[in-house]
């Protein structure tokens, strides 16, 4: 009986401990106010023009007046405890909410960059409520299915497809997921939640190449690359995923830029997925803790980078709306251009 209580002890501390860390890690967050100064604070869109707001993570709404897009779609945002110990699932009345908030009643179609809960497991009830078309891959149509969307609202995407949304140009371009433990897998049957979030298999990623005019802006927000994806195309302004890029090498960073900014010429940068998407959007927006993002780390080297390169980089608090073409610097070379 001594030793069982004494075992029960050990594994009581060690339970205690293991809780701890994850608290401090969660806790563990950059004061955003560091980087107070490149938060865009939203502004007059000239007409015709088009119109960014960004709703957290990498959810953004693009709107041209006439037609509007969106990526990802996701409003849930379940705290830590769901999502590591239990179940997750779409919650209908905070999306209804947001979409209100955002002044969304139609859309042309909503595009999960992948099939993590974090960009997809909401998009099929934000598809039903705005009448948009789920377009993605299998992965994530299988999210649509277990959500029970009709296959009609359902739009499969292969790689180097081009899908036309009024003035919209939306060009499919397959990428890669930055490297982390939940990177890769298929969802391959429908999905039904409430569900464990590692059910929600990244399927494939994509960078969103978006021309409308001669404006083009790129999302990549997957916060990875195929080398050479994007040579030959060109992106005036880059909404760059930089989740979890604070853990990779400063190697891995120097080659994202590379793949992603350089290669398309971009005038301007937009990080995007730097929030901590264990809070609800109704809340101020916090970087995600140091330990999983190294949002800190990831602002610096972005910021060196830019200035050295002349690029314009802003930030987006969430539900700031803005023109990502005003004001742009000059035109750079591509660096793929040529080649």
């Amino acid at each position: 009986m001594r030793i069982l209580r004494w075992l029960a002890g050990i594994v009581l501390a060690l339970v205690l401990i293991a809780g701890g860390a994850v608290v401090y890690v969660l806790n563990d967050m950059p004061d955003p106010r560091q980087f107070s100064m490149l938060f865009q604070r939203g502004g007059p869109v000239l007409q015709p023009g088009i119109r960014v707001t960004f709703l957290g993570v990498s959810t953004l709404l693009i709107d041209d007046g006439e037609t509007a897009i969106m990526t990802d779609g996701f409003f849930t945002r379940p705290g830590g405890r769901e999502v590591f110990l239990g179940k997750v699932e779409p919650d209908r009345a905070i999306i209804a909410k947001s979409l209100q908030r955002a002044g969304v009643a139609r859309l042309a179609a909503v595009i999960p960059v992948h099939s993590h809960y974090d960009h997809a497991m909401d998009a099929p009830e934000v598809a039903r409520l705005t009448g948009a078309l789920l377009v993605g891959s299998e992965s994530t149509a299988n999210i649509g299915r277990g959500w029970g969307l009709p296959e009609s609202q359902i739009k499969l995407a292969a790689d180097g497809d081009t899908l036309r949304f009024g003035r919209f140009r939306v060009r499919f371009i397959a990428g890669r997921h930055a490297p982390t433990p939940f990177t890769g897998g298929e969802i391959r049957q429908p999905l039904t939640p409430p569900a464990r979030a590692s059910a929600y298999l990244e399927g494939t990623s994509y960078a969103l190449l978006i021309d409308h005019g001669e404006r083009t802006l790129l999302v990549n927000a997957s916060a990875g690359f195929v080398p050479g994806m994007l040579r030959g195309r060109r992106a005036d302004v880059v909404f760059l995923g930089v989740g979890t890029l604070g853990r990779p090498s400063q190697d891995y960073l120097a080659r994202y830029w590379d793949e992603t900014v350089a290669m398309t010429g971009a005038r301007r940068i937009v990080p995007i997925h730097w929030d901590n998407f264990f809070l609800p959007l109704d809340q101020p927006l916090e970087p995600v803790p140091r330990h999983l993002g190294g949002f800190d780390v990831v602002m610096a080297f972005l910021r060196q980078r830019s200035q050295a390169a002349g690029i314009d980089l802003k930030l987006m608090e969430a539900w700031t709306t803005t023109d990502p073409f005003a004001d742009l610097p000059p035109a750079r070379a591509a660096q793929g251009e040529g080649r």
